[in-house]
């Protein structure tokens, strides 16, 4: 199964369940190991509709935005459409080596989206080469480690353990989501390690905690790493 098909399917969910509020903790979070974008030329690897890359836009960013899927590229164009803000999208593999041959850019960002692509190493590699030195690359995803609670999924596959690294779906009582696009699990370490052999040098990192009430069915959430964000400059 493809990532395109995966990601096609949920297109609707994406672009009704996630609008243009940028206030959770996870895109706070991103933006501020991000730091100030005005002025700079900025990459959205895995854009899907469009939210953060309007986000970056409306900070004055000039944006690109790259997704697989053209279903979530066609809700991001739509929108595009509607409050023009000078973003181009892209369809295309994030891994693929020809990605935007002969662009160069200041910061690239992936929000919730390094788990969801199944080529880790090429797209890392397509980041680096288009970073200018000491371009930042900054993401947000679920944090490896989380270990789920009652009826909320892990980050591993429920059938293995956190040291399992490999694409999985969830069951449905857990996830809707995870049980139709899945996820490739990979422990931190390897996460750390491969952008550190990519030439990506740690800069900052935070966990922010999920916005949950306390008497909410999921409050034991934030007893654990739910969402790991972090920078890396291109060295």
């Amino acid at each position: 199964m493809t990532a395109i098909a995966r990601y096609d399917g949920v297109a609707d969910y994406y672009a009704s369940g996630w609008g243009e509020d940028l206030t959770d903790p996870v895109t706070v979070a991103l933006f501020d190991v991000l730091g100030d974008v005005a002025g700079q030329r900025v990459l959205d690897v895995a854009c899907g509709h469009g939210r953060i890359s309007r986000g970056l836009a409306h900070k004055g960013a000039t944006v690109v935005g790259v997704d697989l899927s053209a279903a979530m590229l066609a809700k991001a164009e739509e929108r595009e459409s509607n409050e023009p803000l000078g973003i181009r999208y892209l369809q295309s593999d994030a891994a693929d080596p020809e990605l935007l041959q002969g662009d160069e850019y200041d910061a690239a960002v992936c929000s919730m989206g390094l788990s969801d692509i199944d080529n880790l190493d090429g797209t890392l590699a397509n980041i680096r080469r288009l970073l200018r030195p000491g371009g930042i690359f900054a993401f947000a995803m679920l944090h490896p480690c989380f270990p789920g609670i009652e009826g909320v999924s892990a980050a591993w596959p429920s059938d293995g353990t956190y040291y399992d690294e490999r694409y999985w779906q969830a069951d449905a009582s857990l996830s809707t989501l995870r049980q139709q696009v899945g996820a490739n699990h990979r422990t931190l370490s390897t996460y750390l390690n491969t952008l550190h052999h990519h030439g990506l040098t740690l800069t900052q990192t935070a966990e922010p905690q999920p916005r949950i009430t306390p008497d909410s069915p999921r409050a034991p959430m934030a007893q654990y790493p739910v969402f790991f964000v972090a920078s890396f400059a291109n060295s």
